[in-house]
């Protein structure tokens, strides 16, 4: 086994290992929220943005195998944009504290976040995946993944995501909504 093959495996293990962290603190935040008065919306689509990102790594290890190429010479490009994306995440995160979670749930009347990251750009978890499912691929030149996944995020993120946030945040402000869409 080369260098190339070692740091795919642990760099990918390290990284499942960290959504499963999040996934972990995610539920407990959840309940949380949902023990103190939080609606959940979305929830239809939950399990595709679930099924994204276990596709995303299962895409990436095909073909890294299938590729079996040593890294570009320009890997390290990818790698400050991925250490880049993960500072962003752990940021966002701590600022929103036991109010981050993967699920769109929100409780009525709490204010939008506005500090931190957030004073900035309105969704800086969603910068993060999209730096990730971006440059983790380009690292080791797996190109197909890169573009796919970067695609399927984007469309998935401005189709479905975002403006389910946007209707979550305008219910908790009092505003009407569709309860078809509220868990």
């Amino acid at each position: 086994m080369g260098l190339t093959q070692i740091l795919f495996i642990v760099v990918v293990c390290l990284l499942i290992i960290e959504r499963l962290a999040e996934l972990r603190s995610a539920k407990r935040n959840f309940e949380f929220l949902k023990q103190n008065g939080g609606r959940e919306f979305g929830y239809s689509h939950y399990p595709v943005i679930v099924a994204m990102h276990i596709a995303f790594f299962i895409s990436l290890t095909i073909e890294f195998i299938v590729r079996n190429q040593p890294m570009p010479t320009w890997w390290p490009l990818p790698v400050v944009l991925l250490l880049f994306g993960q500072s962003i995440r752990l940021w966002a995160r701590r600022t929103m504290a036991k109010r981050w979670t993967t699920r769109v749930i929100v409780i009525q009347g709490e204010r939008l976040i506005q500090q931190g990251l957030y004073r900035l750009v309105p969704h800086p978890i969603y910068l993060a995946v999209a730096l990730e499912l971006f440059s983790l691929p380009l690292i080791f030149g797996l190109y197909v993944t890169c573009v796919l996944f970067t695609i399927l995020n984007g469309v998935i993120l401005l189709a479905v995501r975002i403006p389910m946030e946007r209707m979550a945040l305008e219910w908790s402000q009092g505003k009407e909504t569709d309860e078809a869409l509220v868990k």
